[in-house]
């Protein structure tokens, strides 16, 4: 055992199950066959009961033999550092890896999910529609480029890109078919798969006790 401790809710309602971020790390460490261990904190009372270890009241966070890290990203550059599989070695690799898996969370990220909220919220044309549009062509001439976003391969990057753009109203918002196949070889991933299954699993066996 690596001594890594995922920590994500003890339960979540159906629709987030399969998204809650904990599965970032869950896949993360199944493709660089880090071992793991999941715990959780309660879902009541989760706006409060874990501030000391989540400032937001947030999960996932993750415990590294003591050492605590919060914010899923924050968590997957470390067990990036950890696994040649996910991030390069060599300085260009790297250096791409890097950039790409900030691209997904302040470029991407930052844009769709208030984008989805919005909609969410009834505001099926808000003012994020043009910016969205625009964000997400500019992935798909990407995609329609390359197989991967970095070093040539499958690296934290796509991880992390693929899990925001797999989100359903953002999968189907356009028609973008590169970034489609995009999502589409990177969920077919046996990690994945593994890490999402997992998780659905853990909440469902919860279902009987609320």
């Amino acid at each position: 055992m690596s001594g890594l401790i995922i920590w994500t809710y003890d339960w979540v309602p159906e629709g987030p199950r399969g998204f809650v971020r904990d599965l970032r790390l869950r896949w993360a460490c199944e493709e660089a066959g880090l071992g793991y261990e999941v715990r959780t904190i309660p879902f009541e009372g989760r706006e409060t009961n874990h501030l000391d270890r989540q400032p937001f009241g947030q999960v996932p966070f993750l415990d590294d033999g003591g050492l605590e890290i919060f914010e899923s990203g924050a968590g997957l550059l470390h067990l990036a550092r950890k696994s040649e599989t996910l991030m390069p070695r060599d300085p260009a690799g790297e250096a791409e890896t890097l950039q790409w898996t900030i691209a997904a969370l302040n470029s991407i990220e930052m844009v769709s999910v208030p984008w989805w909220f919005l909609k969410v919220s009834g505001d099926q044309d808000n003012k994020l529609t043009g910016w969205m549009t625009q964000r997400l062509e500019h992935l798909e001439r990407v995609f329609s480029e390359r197989t991967w976003l970095a070093a040539g391969r499958f690296t934290v990057a796509d991880l992390l890109m693929a899990d925001v753009l797999r989100v359903s109203d953002v999968r189907a918002f356009g028609d973008r078919p590169a970034t489609e196949a995009y999502v589409k070889r990177a969920t077919e991933r046996p990690a994945f798969k593994k890490a999402q299954a997992d998780q659905i699993r853990l909440f469902e066996s919860a279902d009987a006790s609320r």
